[in-house]
């Protein structure tokens, strides 16, 4: 889902990070400010934890708003993707190409379902995962594993406790996303 239009100002998408509940901002504030310890303390003070923090710290303020509206506003997942893909090369030159393919890759993965099923998954996701290739290049294959997976078994409970009649239940996809890309950045080996 598009979160800006040609009739509709960019600042939306901020907009629905300024509107999210005050309790939500603040769990968005600590759980971003918690990742970022975590990635200094996994990889030191370095380049990739700077590229790693505001990776984690763009997930958790994308899954906030997803939990909460339903979108993935371009205005913030855009310029985090070209960020992180910058970061990225300046700091890795030698894996320029993975990074670029990598998020290629991840966003035609999810486009084609996109295409075929608009309504079960949207073009946020797409960019989403073009984010997530940006920042873990070949260990998206396993980001996107891990969301596939941790969707799954989610659906299963929902299921499980609603009953058939949930089976058209929509949910927001870009937390699994978000897990999976947490996951193997802090779990993952690159």
């Amino acid at each position: 889902m598009e979160v800006t239009t040609p009739d509709q100002p960019i600042e939306s998408g901020w907009a629905l990070a300024r509107d999210l509940p005050r309790d939500r901002k603040i769990a968005v504030a600590a759980a971003s400010g918690v990742l970022a310890v975590a990635c200094f303390i996994r990889f030191g003070f370095s380049g990739r934890a700077v590229v790693d923090a505001i990776f984690a710290a763009t997930l958790v303020l994308l899954t906030a708003i997803d939990l909460e509206r339903r979108l993935i506003p371009n205005v913030i997942v855009l310029p985090a993707t070209g960020l992180v893909l910058a970061l990225q090369i300046v700091l890795f030159p030698n894996h320029t190409l993975e990074w670029l393919l990598w998020s290629l890759g991840a966003a035609l993965f999810f486009f084609i379902p996109a295409l075929i099923f608009p309504a079960g998954m949207g073009m946020g996701d797409v960019k989403l995962a073009a984010l997530l290739g940006a920042a873990l290049g070949k260990s998206v294959v396993a980001a996107i594993l891990v969301a596939v997976l941790s969707a799954a078994v989610v659906s299963l409970v929902i299921l499980a406790r609603e009953g058939l009649g949930a089976r058209r239940k929509a949910i927001p996809y870009g937390p699994f996303l978000a897990f999976g890309g947490v996951a193997v950045m802090l779990l993952g080996g690159r």
